[in-house]
């Protein structure tokens, strides 16, 4: 449904490319029709409590960027029931990691990478973000994190989700009990009307990282609801949030 809104002039899409074996490790490449030099990239990561979602239902996000000139990766990732953490997360940086290297083929700047994703993609990004030790070396090409409509871990995911870190600590997989330094710059949206993510985590992790003199930014769109967000990328939708035009300015600044 969200694919219907999503405008199909102005950009290119590369389908299902592998970034390493296996069925849910492709991911899908949109580029702008008229790219002025190399353009910032933005790996985004969806949402779906670690249960659902596909690459292919995301246009409506890989049209809204490259729209603004940013080339977009949007990646498949490993979900429940065969995955746990930190599956999805060690999925994240082998597409960081491969996105690094084909960037500069599609128009990318592999030196201006960021990662983004909405409720349990954001967690993704977030996390990626927090602790070094998913990317590793790639940590330094990070130029920033964006997430999007999240509880951040903080209490868990909700239902059948909650597999996902059974058997964890909270200092394992919440990210802002892993954040012991400055990190990256980021960027959280809220929904003023969510009822599923948790504007309280986001602004903890905000507290966290200033507390390191870390770059961040929040943003709460008291319109917005927890889908109502993404959904605002969207041209029809654009007056419910101003996520599009803030995402840009934030990727273009940094």
């Amino acid at each position: 449904m969200l694919n219907l809104l999503a405008p199909r002039r102005g950009y290119r899409v590369h389908r299902n490319i592998a970034y390493a074996d296996g069925a849910r490790h492709g991911m899908d490449l949109y580029v702008p029709d008229a790219l002025v030099g190399p353009a910032p990239v933005v790996l985004f990561f969806y949402g779906g409590a670690f249960m659902a979602g596909r690459k292919s239902e995301y246009r409506i996000v890989g049209e809204a960027l490259a729209s603004k000139g940013i080339v977009v990766a949007v990646p498949d990732y490993r979900i429940l029931p065969q995955a746990r953490f930190p599956d999805f997360l060690e999925d994240g940086a082998s597409a960081f990691a491969a996105l690094k290297k084909i960037a500069a083929q599609y128009g990318g700047d592999p030196a201006r990478i960021f990662v983004a994703g909405h409720s349990a993609g954001a967690y993704i990004a977030v996390m990626l973000g927090a602790d070094p030790r998913w990317l590793g070396a790639n940590m330094s090409s990070l130029r920033g994190v964006i997430g999007i409509a999240s509880s951040y871990g903080s209490s868990g995911v909700g239902g059948a989700a909650n597999a996902v870190f059974a058997g964890r600590t909270p200092s394992e997989f919440q990210p802002v009990q892993r954040i012991d330094g400055k990190r990256p710059p980021m960027m959280f949206a809220s929904g003023g009307k969510d009822t599923v993510a948790s504007i309280e985590a986001a602004r903890a992790l905000v507290v966290k990282l200033g507390s390191f003199g870390s770059d961040v930014e929040e943003h709460v769109y008291a319109d917005a609801g927890h889908m109502g967000i993404i959904l605002s990328l969207a041209p029809r939708f654009r007056h419910v949030a101003a996520l599009r035009d803030d995402i840009a300015r934030f990727v273009a600044t940094h």
